[in-house]
């Protein structure tokens, strides 16, 4: 399988303009992203709304595709990228643009997905663990996911999913394996042709979630697992966090 990643990137966003040309450690936040996945996938391409972030994407000789600046999600943004790419490519992987840390893992455990030929659509999840703390558990922010026997996710929510009715919430993490949602995702290219042509769905519009969009018109969407914390750059705090994070690991 010829697997074709796409790094959604747009130069506006409420909390932290011009992220993608954010400087951390003296590469701009997408560089580092498009490093971490070229080589790992057969082909991959940032593709942006903005002609800064084109010409920076040139700049350090990677691969670019313009589009609509129209677009209401990521992965509508990678239908249209893929049709523009062309290619005989089986599987599109949508890498959030401001992951500069994504590791080669986390893009192997979602292609191994798609060893399942049933598989449709394909995320990856990160279990809590005690030592997270039950206020990340309820933090809004992280979705949680509930699977089936064959990884494939029942629900995703930003409320704590299940609900523990007989026990203490401090217990919650001890007795039961919470999963948090990480925001990669991968489809079969006709999949990702037919969601995108999806009209929003009632529970999309409740919890904000893409996803649910998808599960709610029927579609499967199977579960890779990793043990692997990412930082994502979602506010100018998290670019200074990252920072330290690579001076600690001496990157």
């Amino acid at each position: 399988m010829k697997f074709l990643g796409i790094i959604p990137a747009r130069y506006a966003s409420t909390r932290f303009p011009a992220k993608p040309l954010a400087v951390l450690g003296g590469k701009t936040v997408i560089q580092r992203v498009y490093e971490q996945v070229a080589g790992i996938l057969d082909d991959a391409y940032v593709a942006t709304d903005d002609e800064r972030i084109e010409a920076a994407v040139k700049a350090f000789g990677g691969k670019v595709v313009m589009t609509s600046t129209e677009h209401k999600s990521g992965t509508d943004r990678c239908q249209e990228a893929c049709t523009k790419i062309g290619g005989q490519f089986d599987v599109v992987v949508n890498i959030q643009g401001d992951e500069p840390f994504i590791q080669p893992s986390q893009l192997q455990a979602v292609k191994a997905c798609f060893d399942d030929s049933a598989t449709q659509i394909a995320t990856l999840v990160k279990p809590f663990t005690v030592d997270n703390g039950f206020e990340a558990l309820e933090n809004v922010n992280s979705p949680k996911v509930v699977l089936n026997k064959n990884r494939n996710a029942l629900y995703f929510s930003r409320s704590i999913i299940p609900y523990q009715r007989n026990a203490v919430k401090e217990e919650w993490l001890e007795n039961h394996t919470y999963y948090k949602h990480i925001g990669l995702y991968a489809y079969r290219v006709e999949v990702l042709k037919e969601i995108t042509a999806l009209p929003q769905s009632s529970l999309e519009i409740a919890e904000s979630l893409e996803q649910l969009r998808w599960l709610e018109n029927g579609y499967t969407i199977k579960v890779g697992v990793t043990d692997v914390e990412t930082i994502g750059i979602d506010t100018p705090q998290d670019l200074e966090r990252a920072e330290e994070f690579l001076k600690s690991h001496g990157l």
